[in-house]
């Protein structure tokens, strides 16, 4: 037998799935064909089932498809093959060098605050930057696994001291449909339904208005001091394991000078 195939797999459902892939990337099949390097024809009996694509088309469409690794995997499974991307816990001794990346970059970017998050945005790593800015947090909220987008919105969270909580609150929301129509991942969906039900203030205006170049984080601390932050996102661009690929790093900079200096002060104190 060949141990690439997984016999017992049905291998009827691969067709619907990548047609669906296909919409979601709002793709024409004579799109996808022309991208894809097959005919049109080729795609549409794979799509319908007259023709059983092998391994390898599988991950060719889905590499033009963009669908995320672990997707890949199971539309490989749907065609009854074997998965191909692997997906290691974070303290597998073989990802050490991610730790180390991790760690480097985090604590490089203080005194301002860091975290790692995965898909799901549950918090895998932070810096030190990070602890002033939970004074006042429920502690349930803290409390492995910590979920970013809940401690963020939830109101015994941060919402409470979010100053522009209407406009965050939609640009996270962006964020998960973003994500969503990226992955078509039921977990995100009903993290969305969860936190779009918390108590905020609506936002109809554009995000970053008034000549702004980005969404704000602006944060009242307990002293009454404010705190102002622009963030960046970075991830693992190579990476051909599920764990590594669905990190992401978010760093939050100083968006003035005042919150540059607060921040570099209570690094100095507690130092």
């Amino acid at each position: 037998m060949n141990v690439d195939r997984l016999p017992w797999m049905s291998q009827s459902r691969v067709g619907p799935m990548l047609r669906d892939w296909r919409r979601r990337r709002h793709l024409s099949q004579l799109g996808l064909a022309l991208d894809a390097g097959i005919s049109a024809r080729h795609l549409s009996f794979v799509e319908t089932g007259r023709s059983k694509p092998s391994a390898d088309m599988v991950l060719h469409l889905a590499e033009q498809l963009e669908v995320p690794l672990r997707e890949r995997n199971q539309l490989l499974l749907a065609a009854g093959y074997a998965p191909h991307f692997g997906a290691r816990a974070l303290d597998d001794p073989e990802l050490a060098p991610v730790r180390d990346a991790l760690g480097h970059v985090l604590a490089g970017h203080e005194p301002y605050p860091a975290i790692a998050v995965d898909r799901g945005w549950t918090l895998v790593a932070s810096n030190s930057a990070l602890d002033p800015l939970l004074e006042g947090v429920a502690e349930w909220l803290l409390q492995p696994p910590v979920n970013c987008v809940r401690l963020a919105l939830h109101p015994d969270g941060l919402a409470p001291r979010i100053l522009n909580l209407g406009e965050w609150r939609a640009h996270l929301l962006e964020r998960l449909d973003r994500q969503i129509a990226l992955t078509a991942d039921e977990a995100l969906r009903d993290l969305r339904d969860e936190v779009s039900s918390y108590p905020g203030p609506d936002f109809a205006g554009p995000l970053a208005p008034s000549g702004d170049v980005m969404v704000q984080l602006r944060l009242k601390r307990a002293d009454g001091d404010e705190l102002a932050f622009f963030s960046t996102l970075t991830t693992f661009g190579t990476a051909v394991d599920i764990t590594v690929a669905e990190l992401s790093i978010e760093a939050f900079f100083p968006a003035d000078a005042n919150t540059a200096a607060a921040l570099t002060g209570a690094a100095a104190v507690a130092a």
